[in-house]
């Protein structure tokens, strides 16, 4: 069991971007660059990130390149608090057996890293109208085709067999219209995989901004806690107006939004929740307000592990 003081809380490394100032691809980039990205989370009390692939995609670096990159870890005193993979589906119709191929290689890289788990998922790419909007959860994305479930089901029962093998775990991120797109699905779902070593990210940060009637928080936490091994945590407000129905929201620190997260992680704990934490921000000083989020975390967990 880790202590406040340890447990692994890594800071989402999306505000950076996939692209340089310049526009090189963040996968292309000097080393330099990664240093220099790497140090203004070091500078903000953080040392821990999650290198999600809309960031720098590992599994598609040469092995030099990995290289390259965990040296640059180790001279920036930074360590990996998970990995995730973000718009990647397993069974996107075109690149589906490609990121299943990546996926296997970030389960190959994990351990090497002290990573105990790789996060993937089933959103796909952003629409146009979600490029266009504010913000990409108000226009309608990616829905999930039932007729691929069991191919789903499948390629991830493939991921937990090479996660068991190097003794680590997959998870699998909660998005709307999605095979784990309510907590109901995503229950249902992890069940039909039936594997030790694939368990849920309960991200219901993206759920609860959605303009659109959604489930209680407090009653999504207790359906899909006793499953989660990993955690995309992040917050926002949620309003709606009785006499219009209009829904608003926007993305807000954990300590100030909507969910109660103070309440949610000492449930968490209660459950037995010991997976990692990667903490999410959109819009504003999203690496600012992700530091705050990862020492509230720690505070929350002082205060439950005392």
């Amino acid at each position: 069991m880790f202590t406040a003081e340890n447990w692994p809380i890594g800071a989402n490394m999306l505000s950076f971007g996939s692209t340089t100032t310049d526009g090189t691809p963040t996968l292309e980039a000097s080393s330099s660059v990664w240093a220099s990205q790497l140090r203004q989370v070091k500078a903000l009390g953080v040392d821990q990130i999650d290198p999600t692939d809309a960031w720098l995609p590992l599994a598609k670096l040469s092995d030099e390149r990995v290289e390259e990159f965990r040296s640059v870890l180790d001279g920036e005193g930074m360590t990996l608090s998970s990995i995730s993979m973000t718009r990647n589906s397993v069974v996107d119709v075109k690149n589906g057996e490609q990121n299943v191929a990546d996926a296997l290689r970030f389960i190959d890289l994990a351990p090497s890293f002290g990573v105990s788990v790789v996060n993937t998922g089933f959103m796909q790419a952003t629409t146009e109208a979600q490029q266009k909007a504010i913000w990409f959860w108000l226009a309608d994305g990616h829905v999930d085709d039932p007729a691929l479930r069991d191919l789903a089901i499948e390629r991830i029962r493939t991921l937990g067999d090479a996660a068991r093998d190097q003794g680590i775990e997959v998870s699998l991120e909660m998005y709307e219209d999605t095979y784990v797109g309510t907590a109901d699905e995503a229950v249902a779902f992890v069940k039909d995989v039936g594997h030790e070593a694939v368990g849920l990210n309960p991200d219901i940060g993206n759920l609860v901004r959605l303009h659109r009637e959604v489930e209680p928080w407090a009653d999504m936490f207790e359906k899909v806690l006793p499953h989660s091994n990993f955690w995309h945590i992040k917050n926002y407000t949620r309003d709606l107006d009785p006499a219009t129905g209009a829904y608003s929201s926007a993305p807000m620190p954990l300590k100030y939004g909507y969910i109660n997260y103070r309440q949610v992680i000492l449930r968490a704990l209660e459950l037995g929740y010991s997976g990692p934490f990667c903490c999410e921000h959109y819009g504003s000083d999203s690496l600012g307000v992700i530091a705050e989020n990862v020492q509230y975390i720690r505070q929350v967990l002082a205060s439950a592990l005392a």
